[in-house]
């Protein structure tokens, strides 16, 4: 079984940029996996903490109706940084996995976190891959990462990679991202229509009904 892991700094993250290509690969059999480095819990002008629960519960809610997993590492939202200790903790988990590919953010953004998680993500592909770093678990090479679009990370972002979202995954995401409560409730930014939208834009330009781009 094929099994994809989307890595975001925060949940919700790779569940908007990317998910009608999990839902769609999930659809198809594929195992789905999204890691969130943090769990974006500073996003509510209410209770961080009852906040951070709500966003854990909608990340395993969204991965487990595809049949997958969900996992939130316990970093803060907003103070993200480049360590040894977060990178160790990616590679273990792509170890575990075994992802045949990676997705993540691409490296320039407006967001810190997303930045830093790029460059977390890219370190932690070569820990995982190679057999001298001895680990509890053996080395997996996982492919990629692709780098999604996002619309925070848009400076020197270009399409190089178009894949299909079928219409039945573009339904799909539909429905499972509205469990992810900001994407339908911000009140300052239209998540769900933005990325409705730009799946559709990209399916054009791909002779597609849907589809998702990918820089690597």
């Amino acid at each position: 079984m094929k099994t994809i892991m989307a890595i975001g700094a925060h949940i919700g993250d790779m569940e908007l940029t990317c998910g009608g290509v999990l839902c769609t690969m999930a659809l198809e059999g594929a195992k789905i996996v999204t890691v969130a480095l943090t769990a974006g819990e500073k996003g509510t002008t209410g209770d961080i903490e009852l906040y951070k629960k709500q966003k854990i519960s909608e990340a395993k809610r969204f991965a487990e109706a595809l049949g997958g997993e969900s996992v939130v590492l316990n970093y803060p939202d907003g103070l993200l940084h480049v360590t040894e200790e977060v990178k160790w903790e990616v590679a273990d988990l792509i170890r575990k996995y075994k992802p045949s590919i990676l997705i993540t953010h691409h490296r320039k953004s407006m967001h810190k976190d997303h930045e830093a998680c790029h460059l977390i993500v890219k370190d932690a592909q070569f820990y995982a891959g190679l057999k001298g770093f001895k680990r509890e678990l053996e080395a997996h090479y996982a492919n990629g990462p692709y780098y999604a679009e996002n619309w925070e990370d848009p400076v020197d972002f270009r399409p190089y990679v178009y894949v299909k979202v079928s219409k039945e995954g573009y339904e799909k995401w539909r429905e499972l991202i509205s469990i992810h409560k900001f994407t339908v409730e911000s009140p300052s930014f239209k998540y769900k229509e933005y990325y409705e939208a730009l799946k559709i834009v990209r399916g054009k330009e791909a002779r597609l009904d849907y589809a998702e781009a990918f820089n690597i």
